[in-house]
């Protein structure tokens, strides 16, 4: 890894992503990107006509054409603008697409209002007149699901017009959270004086000095502690609104609303709130070890995040994690690891850090290109999960595409994080299963138990938060920040158990949870970690037979609801064993850990 961060074109060319397959020039992209206005002139004389079955089909499958076509065109000037962002022309390319996405969006928005007028003789007769349009059954269900929450033309106008009244509250938070709040200086472990950040937080918290560690949590919560009113406003009227939306368009509660669209029942969200409540005892356990390890009197709420293997590091090279992340996925079978060597090898992954290069990591293709991978490989373990992550996801995206037409080549984000867990758990089983340093082995399980920790048990928590405060406000019970904060503090009492001192102060920390504007998302990391784990020792114990069934799962990809999908692989997210085996799992990773001790 270079001392100073190099330029573009200084990176090797081996260890770039194949962006430029895409687009030869500039010049080519600019044909499609007006190809796709094209495409949208001859879909509107359509509009009006959906109930002729000709019409419909030749509807759908040019809106087919365009939206794979206008894919294409964001993805590829988007990928060129993240691997350098000081790149003006990029900048401007992709604004140009986006304004194009929302063009479209705008313009093809009769379609769906269209369908949702159909009865079911309407839909029968189409189907008769024009049998092709059998292709679209499933897509058409889809729309048509959302018939009964589907208001008259005059009233959705009305809750259109109103959602940027809705993203208010989101929007202020975003600015007070990202732009207003200034936070104080701290002393750290060099006792240099150092500005308190969002970034540096979890940085000060994971330091190996306790006196650093109090001093960043004290700061960040009596800094927001400063703003509670204006965030329980915030977060209050945010909620509020979720409880008029729901309410409007016919839903029980606003939790039902917010599952509809994937067809989730409700049952998987109570079953991760229930399940995790009825095993906290592995966690209690868990703090119980930690506090033995760290040797204090009282575990304090900032210790939670506090090493247990001190500076220990594990230096690993880039053709090392591949070699790992190979190894790791052996289990799942030659078809997998093909398609994974052959990623490794021709271009899907960007792999080190550059100059005005984005950060972080992520997957992103589009039906017909490679699933890129960004990455800013740092030669550490964390890196190397990250590496095996992401092309779970790639690998995911790679199998539906090849498998499934451009209609149902997309799947949502409850399967996505599936795939990628999937990976991660399997390279750590393979880690475990091939390590005998004492070290290594402790500085492994800590990273999986903390990544249950912090993916189950954590976000298990913050939906049970978000189902206690959309309760009190479908009763019309006031929300102020005592009202989150008791909340908040109950559940950290609940979860941590009697051996962590909760103090006061946590009880601010839902007011810097941005996801909670978001709402009702996070218990999907917990069911996407538990349908992981779950299939991962499926196909440690089970072998082949696990195996197809994954790979069917991945193949589906969005041809049918997600919780099926998951059926036919072997795991059923309406029952609680998932998240079970899960937290089985880490109670049997605490009897390793202890057993190194």
């Amino acid at each position: 890894m270079p001392k100073v961060v190099p330029f573009r074109n200084e990176v090797e060319d081996q260890h770039k992503w194949a962006v430029d397959e895409i687009y030869q020039s500039i010049a080519d992209w600019e044909k499609d990107y007006h190809k796709v206005t094209e495409l949208l002139n001859r879909i509107l004389p359509l509009k009006g006509n959906l109930k002729h079955a000709a019409k419909l089909y030749q509807c759908l499958t040019l809106q087919d054409e365009l939206s794979e076509l206008l894919g294409k065109v964001h993805v590829y000037v988007a990928l060129k603008r993240d691997e350098d962002t000081n790149h003006t022309e990029n900048q401007s390319n992709v604004q140009r697409a986006e304004d194009l996405l929302l063009n479209v969006k705008t313009e093809l928005s009769f379609i769906n209002p269209e369908i949702l007028s159909f009865t079911t003789e309407t839909i029968n007769r189409l189907f008769e007149e024009q049998p092709k349009l059998k292709f679209y059954r499933f897509y058409l269900e889809e729309i048509l699901r959302l018939k009964p929450h589907t208001l008259s033309p005059r009233e959705e106008q009305l809750l259109s017009m109103s959602q940027d009244l809705n993203k208010g509250p989101q929007s202020t938070f975003s600015m007070l959270n990202n732009a207003d709040i200034k936070f104080p200086t701290i002393v750290d472990e060099d006792d240099n004086e150092v500005e308190l950040s969002h970034g540096r937080y979890i940085q000060f918290l994971t330091s190996n000095n306790r006196r650093v560690r109090k001093e960043a949590y004290e700061a960040m919560y009596t800094t927001f502690g400063q703003y509670k009113n204006t965030i329980a406003s915030t977060l209050g009227t945010r909620i509020k609104g979720n409880i008029f939306y729901s309410k409007a368009r016919n839903y029980e509660s606003a939790l039902k609303q917010e599952l509809h669209p994937d067809n989730i029942p409700t049952v998987v969200y109570e079953n991760v709130v229930n399940t995790i409540n009825k095993n906290l005892e592995p966690l209690h356990r868990y703090v119980s070890i930690k506090k033995r390890l760290l040797g204090v009197d009282d575990l304090m709420m900032y210790d939670i995040y506090a090493p247990l293997i001190g500076d220990f590091t594990m230096d690993i090279s880039y053709d090392e994690a591949k070699d790992l992340v190979i190894k790791g996925c052996k289990k799942l079978g030659e078809e997998y690891v093909s398609i994974l060597k052959e990623g490794m090898e021709t271009g899907w992954v960007d792999v080190y850090e550059n100059r005005g290069k984005r950060s972080g990591a992520y997957s992103w293709g589009s039906y017909g290109t490679k699933p890129y991978i960004l990455m800013n490989y740092d030669n550490t373990l964390n890196s190397t999960y990250t590496l095996a992550h992401e092309f779970g996801h790639s690998i995911h995206t790679y199998l539906s595409h090849k498998n499934q037409p451009y209609t149902y080549s997309h799947y949502n984000i409850f399967a996505a994080e599936v795939a990628s867990t999937v990976n991660e758990a399997l390279l750590s089983d393979y880690l475990l299963e091939t390590t005998d340093d004492k070290k290594k082995r402790f500085y492994i399980i800590n990273q999986y138990l903390e990544g249950i920790r912090g993916t189950v048990y954590r976000q298990g928590m913050f939906a049970e938060f978000e189902l206690e405060v959309h309760k009190l406000a479908q009763e019309g019970k006031p929300l102020i920040h005592k009202t989150f904060s008791d909340i908040w503090l109950n559940l950290n009492k609940k979860y941590f158990g009697p051996e962590l001192v909760v103090d006061d102060l946590i009880g601010m920390e839902w007011a810097r949870i941005p996801h909670f504007y978001t709402s009702f998302y996070v218990f999907k990391y917990v069911t996407g970690f538990s349908a992981a784990t779950t299939l991962a020792q499926n196909i440690i114990e089970q072998g082949q037979p696990a195996v197809d069934k994954y790979l069917s799962f991945l193949k589906g990809g969005g041809s049918d609801y997600v919780i099926n999908l998951l059926k036919q692989a072997g795991v059923d997210m309406t029952k609680p064993e998932p998240i079970e085996k899960t937290l089985k799992l880490f109670d049997s990773l605490l009897d390793e850990l202890e057993k190194l001790v």
